[in-house]
């Protein structure tokens, strides 16, 4: 090769080096480079794992991607294992003649390619070789193999930075694997909330509280927007304290009749009133020895409230129409969206039950309080009812990620997996788009109705409007229309003039 080809090659690798972000795309393009210019059959740049004493094939050019991913050498194993081992290049006139090249990507077709010539040099940083460059060229007698072995270890230099990046990135993704596995292994010991999906800084103050109070019998009050969670986070404190064998019943309070509220928390008996034609157990009952869930306890009426601080205060209950005490021992988690200190204030709500159930407060942060957590929701919803509705969805679009990201989930998680399912059914291929997305989720880009004129302009448009309405109004007396507007004729005729507004053509 003639010293200028040697030049031109060398500039076109160290642009190539400089033109992308991502560095696989990088080094691919330098091996695509020496494709193209000393005509390369096949290459490929692989690198030491210390931890493993290892080496894998990080970028490849002219291997299948199979072989890439499942080829692992030992050092000092075959050519490329030698030179990471040795830090010395090698130069081989023909690999069929050489006893020691493996082979290992079953790449090398000799039928097809002809004889071929392999190379092979060191990647180092300092005096640490970190990889290796290597290279498959048809051979040619003439070939000056030394040549060819000093203009490839200067590319091996130039690649140097990027391939000590590559490993700096592999290894710490490995350690973060291995970092994610420990501390995923100890949060399942620990908490084992299973059905609560969240990794954003409030989530986690969740996860310890509900771990901190699992173990007691404490009363819990969890607080929150409606779609948040609470009713999982009360399963959680059950499932993983000492009652977890006891059963678990759930009443939703605003959901049934403030004359049924009594009767189905305490029982009734026969007779008690209309329509009782049987004794009938109440939740107090049903949940002894377990836990009793109260959502939407900010509904219940005054009468009830009464009933309730004294079974949280004495353990024990009369059933509806009843004479006899029953003692209860029943652990009561409670949860509301309202906000009980100006229900209290204002007299709905009992200050001495509220202070009983306020024992151990948990709050559920909104949605749009835990942003990080949305595409990690979204992802396991995803999971969810693809695999119910039998598709074969992998994941979301970029623009559907944007779109998820950007909105502000006011009916928070249950509004987001509403509207996953809502995709899933929609989406007839791998990937959910954004157009698959409910129509609220629409930004302005994404439906093509941004502003099409700026802040200044609009608010000149409505300042010329108001002046000619007030012209209109007082029939050009510019006085009266300055008074309307509450400024002075001064400044009224100055932005009149501006706007091209003349008063006398508004008297009528």
């Amino acid at each position: 090769m003639k010293t200028i080809e040697e030049i031109t090659l060398l500039y076109e690798i160290s642009k190539a080096l400089g033109e992308h972000m991502d560095l696989r795309k990088s080094i691919y393009k330098v091996l695509d480079i020496l494709s193209n210019s000393m005509g390369m059959v096949r290459g490929a740049v692989t690198i030491l794992d210390p931890l493993r004493n290892e080496i894998n094939i990080e970028v490849a050019h002219g291997i299948s991607r199979t072989a890439i991913e499942s080829v692992k050498y030992k050092v000092g194993e075959g050519i490329t294992g030698r030179v990471i081992e040795t830090g010395e290049g090698v130069a081989i006139p023909k690999i069929s003649e050489e006893p020691m090249f493996l082979d290992r990507t079953d790449s090398r077709k000799y039928k097809h390619d002809g004889e071929l010539s392999f190379f092979c040099v060191p990647v180092k940083r300092d005096k640490q070789v970190i990889g290796a460059l290597s290279v498959d060229r048809p051979y040619e007698s003439d070939y000056d193999l030394k040549e060819g072995m000093k203009l490839l270890s200067v590319i091996a230099t130039m690649l140097a930075r990027h391939v000590i990046n590559l490993e700096t990135i592999r290894l710490e993704k490995e350690r973060l694997r291995e970092e994610n596995r420990r501390l995923k292994g100890e949060l399942e010991n620990k908490y084992r909330i299973t059905n609560i999906v969240g990794n954003s800084n409030k989530m986690r103050e969740v996860f310890q509280m509900v771990s901190q109070v699992s173990g007691s019998n404490a009363t819990v009050l969890i607080r929150g927007e409606s779609g948040t969670g609470k009713e999982l986070v009360a399963n959680s404190i059950h499932y993983n304290s000492q009652r977890a064998n006891g059963p678990f019943v759930k009443v939703n309070c605003a959901a049934l009749p403030q004359n049924l509220i009594e009767s189905e928390l305490f029982g009734h008996e026969k007779g008690s009133f209309t329509g009782a034609i049987k004794q009938k157990l109440g939740k107090f009952e049903l949940a002894n020895k377990g836990t009793l869930f109260l959502d939407e306890i900010g509904s219940i009426s005054l009468d009830v409230q009464v009933r309730l601080l004294r079974v949280l205060q004495e353990k024990e209950f009369e059933r509806v129409g009843g004479h006899k005490t029953i003692k209860t021992d029943v652990r009561i988690i409670t949860a509301t969206n309202k906000n009980l200190e100006e229900a209290v204030e204002d007299g709905s709500f009992r200050g001495d039950l509220y202070y009983r159930l306020n024992v151990f407060p948990i709050y559920m942060p909104p949605l749009r309080e835990r942003k990080t957590d949305v595409l990690l929701l979204a992802d396991h919803f995803l999971e969810k009812y693809a695999k119910e509705n039998a598709k074969e969805i992998k994941r979301f679009s970029t623009p559907a990620i944007d779109m998820l990201m950007q909105y502000h989930w006011p009916g928070n998680v249950r509004e987001l997996e509403n509207c996953i399912e809502r995709s899933v059914l929609l989406c007839e291929e791998g990937v959910i788009h954004s157009y698959h997305l409910p129509p609220t989720l629409q930004t302005g880009a994404e439906s093509d109705t941004l502003p099409s004129r700026s802040l200044e302009e609009a608010i000149a448009n409505l300042e010329k409007e108001m002046l000619v309405d007030a012209l209109k109004n007082c029939r050009g007396n510019i006085t009266q229309a300055a008074k309307t507007l509450k400024t002075t004729v001064r400044k009224f005729s100055y932005k009149a003039k501006r706007y091209g507004l003349e008063y006398t053509e508004f008297r009528g």
